[in-house]
């Protein structure tokens, strides 16, 4: 049986920000019922032990985030939730003391897009709250991240703002040394800065869309392969980037899931890729995809192994 190392579930397609990387979703507003959630762990219990609160929206705006943490416990899933970082004081009661979640990542990328502009000492000054709490009460792994660094090392607000993010990280952790001075952004490992708090950075991609340039075909992915999601309509998509359900394999509230990944298009999807081909245009369109299209078998070998 095809297993999954994450199983992404759009808990909302709703988000309170607009962020220039993000494109925002065309697809109907709302939330994951909780019968909905509860079917669809049911459905994919057999596939993934791992799942991912994370394809569109902003997860802690759901308001019954604390039940959905509670269902998933009891359904023997752990959970890891990707958030802007904007409602974490709001939502510190629904998350800590949580069984089922292992892990939180904080895009601090999306900063930028808060309409409120509120102060950037504040808004990390939450997170960190958050981040310290959790350390001593709870067993979860945390991580902030930025994924808006630049190809080049060019002088702009981002590069600035970075600077400053990571400067008060550094402040915060009581860091010795300049994170800028010992990680290297884009080798797949992120950098311990204290016991269960990570840093990841890496190059701004190109979501996939149909009507950007289409290359060549050549490379590899990992959807179908180590990952499969689903929208908040059911639909399955095959990887997270699939934002708009253009990829849609199947809804797992009208087939079984099992039906759906063996399907013709997932199974054309998987072969593909195994073929070191994209078989679908939107993958033809996806510049994260493109990362991997010069790997050697060997790092695409370690690649997945550190998935």
């Amino acid at each position: 049986m095809r297993t999954f190392k994450k199983f992404y579930i759009e808990t909302t397609s709703i988000c309170n920000l607009s962020c220039y990387f993000c494109p925002p979703t065309e697809r109907a507003k709302g939330f994951i019922s909780i019968d909905q959630f509860t079917r669809t762990l049911e459905q994919i219990k057999p596939y993934t032990s791992y799942i991912y609160f994370h394809v569109k929206g902003e997860p802690l705006l759901h308001p019954k985030l604390d039940q959905l943490l509670d269902i998933a416990h009891e359904k023997g899933f752990k959970v890891n939730i990707t958030t802007n970082g904007t409602l974490i004081r709001k939502n510190r009661e629904k998350l800590l003391g949580k069984p089922a979640l292992r892990q939180m990542n904080f895009s601090l990328h999306s900063f930028d897009g808060d309409p409120g502009n509120r102060d950037l000492k504040l808004y990390l000054a939450d997170i960190l709250a958050f981040v310290n709490e959790a350390r001593v009460t709870t067993d979860m792994i945390t991580s902030f991240r930025l994924w808006n660094l630049s190809e080049n090392n060019e002088e702009n607000v981002k590069a600035r703002r970075n600077r400053e993010l990571l400067a008060m990280i550094e402040e915060a952790f009581g860091l010795e040394y300049e994170i800028q001075e010992v990680y290297q952004p884009g080798t797949g490992s992120g950098l311990k800065i204290a016991e269960r708090v990570y840093l990841n950075q890496d190059p701004q991609f190109r979501w996939p869309a149909l009507d950007e340039e289409e290359d060549d075909g050549v490379g590899f992915c990992h959807a179908l392969r180590n990952q499969a999601g689903v929208l908040i309509d059911g639909t399955v998509i095959p990887c997270c980037l699939d934002g708009e359900g253009i990829l849609k394999l199947g809804n797992i509230h009208e087939q079984s899931f099992e039906d759906i990944i063996h399907g013709e298009r997932a199974t054309a999807i998987y072969e593909g890729f195994s073929r070191r081909q994209a078989v679908e245009e939107l993958c033809r369109k996806c510049g994260y995809r493109q990362r991997f299209g010069k790997q050697s078998k060997r790092e695409l070998a370690v690649s997945s192994a550190n998935a």
